[in-house]
């Protein structure tokens, strides 16, 4: 298929119901979560933020955050990706940086609030999902905020399928390969956590300054927020 057919493809099915209602439960949820990140992280608008893991997607609930700290001049985006067409949109925004959220090149403590929305399960293994940790946690000096999807949801949002990522996490991986699924079927592209992962991570770093809060879909925990405080 061309890359002209791809995008027809595309943008047709944004006119269909199930992708207008999956970006209607979308925006909501992340706004809901940056209610917990403005509560939490007792943010305001002068506050200097690094958002890692951010996409170069100009969709209202692919950067949802950024919309909501669009008055704030104080944002650094970090992405394996090149998201410079996001300044088109976000004009505060003070710099854009392709890098790797594992291992930046800034000092410790250089922003206030580190942010990541559903990042983290997609770095790779559980060991660098531990280094993703403690680097945000290195250069913040008051909180970082982590927002991932619950590996037992029973839906899980990346595949569109039930119940199957509850399996040992070899198996999960066969099953996606055999259903022709082979991106999310590699570790470094998908690794999904559960709370009891979140909980031993932060034991791993010795963090003492933490809460994991709960959101709730459909009655179900969807969502994973990690908030560690310095």
């Amino acid at each position: 298929m061309s890359e002209r057919n791809k995008a027809e493809t595309y943008s047709e099915s944004k006119k269909k119901f199930l992708y207008q209602y999956y970006k209607y439960l979308t925006l909501k949820a992340r706004n809901d979560f940056f209610k917990y990140f403005k509560k939490y992280t007792k943010y305001n608008d002068s506050k200097s933020i690094i958002d890692i893991g951010s996409t170069p997607s100009l969709d209202d609930e692919q950067n949802n955050f950024l919309i909501n700290t669009s008055n704030n001049y104080n944002i650094t985006c970090l992405s394996d990706q090149d998201c410079k067409i996001l300044k088109s949109k976000f004009k505060n925004l003070n710099k854009i940086i392709i890098g790797n959220g594992l291992k930046t090149n800034f000092d410790n403590d250089f922003f206030e609030i580190s942010h990541s929305n559903a990042t983290i399960e997609h770095v790779g293994s559980y060991k660098n999902q531990i280094l993703f940790v403690k680097e945000m946690v290195r250069i913040s000096r008051e909180f970082v905020f982590i927002q991932t999807p619950n590996r037992f949801y029973p839906l899980d949002f990346h595949t569109i399928l039930p119940f199957i990522h509850w399996l040992p996490k070899n198996i999960h991986r066969r099953i996606l390969r055999l259903l022709k699924l082979n991106f999310y079927s590699k570790e470094k592209n998908l690794n999904l956590l559960s709370k009891n992962d979140l909980v031993n991570i932060c034991k791993k770093l010795k963090l003492k300054k933490f809460k994991i809060y709960k959101y709730k879909l459909f009655f179900f925990t969807s969502n994973l927020i990690l908030i560690i405080e310095k």
